[in-house]
């Protein structure tokens, strides 16, 4: 069962979504309405989405996802860490992978993505947004998008430029692949214009696990 499970997880031909993301924010908050409406237009268009499998704002991007993609055969990815406090998988999920590490598991984000959602959360949350950030700086991930949503990251986005920025720290086309976005509808732009690109084959879209390699 886990090798057929992998295999659907590395499937080719799927073009995958990950979002980051609280796993606090309850249902009923407007950010949680958010995520579940964006992972619902991204199954609907037929793409997989990748989640950390847990609560919270993983939990809105799976079942959004699972909604949105009963006509197609698109997957809703979890991958669920094992925690010394018990956190089950949440219910809306095809595959899933559990991991003991949290560097192994964000390994699996990182060759699975083509892009890389960054809903409102915390240290978890900005660990994810720093270490793709990382790998895209060094060229040892695909050059893709990092969407920011919500105006929470607007301050960090502000200390990014006037701090290290300014100071020589980092280069400004580091900046070139971060998105800070409004809504939903913003961010399902650089989406379908990625997924555009990754359907002509252009040489920077590709698939992930040739450039990032890892034991599948």
């Amino acid at each position: 069962m886990a090798n057929t499970q992998q295999k659907k997880m590395f499937e080719k031909g799927h073009f995958r979504v990950t979002i980051f993301g609280s796993a606090r924010i309850k249902r009923g908050d407007v950010i949680y309405k958010q995520i579940y409406e964006l992972a619902k237009l991204i199954g609907s268009k037929n793409m997989d989405v990748v989640t950390g499998g847990g609560p919270g704002l993983m939990e809105a991007a799976n079942r959004g996802h699972k909604q949105g993609s009963k006509e197609n055969q698109a997957h809703s990815l979890g991958l669920p860490i094992k925690l010394t406090k018990k956190e089950n998988a949440n219910k809306s999920l095809d595959i899933i992978k559990e991991f003991e590490r949290f560097s192994k598991r964000l390994d699996h984000f990182m060759a699975l993505s083509h892009v890389v959602v960054v809903a409102p959360g915390g240290i978890g949350t900005t660990l994810e947004l720093f270490y793709t950030w990382q790998l895209i700086q060094v060229k040892q991930l695909c050059e893709i998008p990092v969407i920011l949503c919500g105006s929470v990251w607007k301050p960090l986005l502000k200390w990014i430029k006037k701090g290290p920025l300014q100071k020589g720290f980092l280069s400004k086309n580091d900046l070139d692949y971060i998105y800070l976005t409004k809504n939903n509808k913003q961010v399902m732009q650089i989406i379908e214009q990625t997924h555009k690109l990754y359907n002509t084959g252009q040489k920077n879209i590709c698939q992930n696990i040739v450039k990032y390699r890892i034991k599948t």
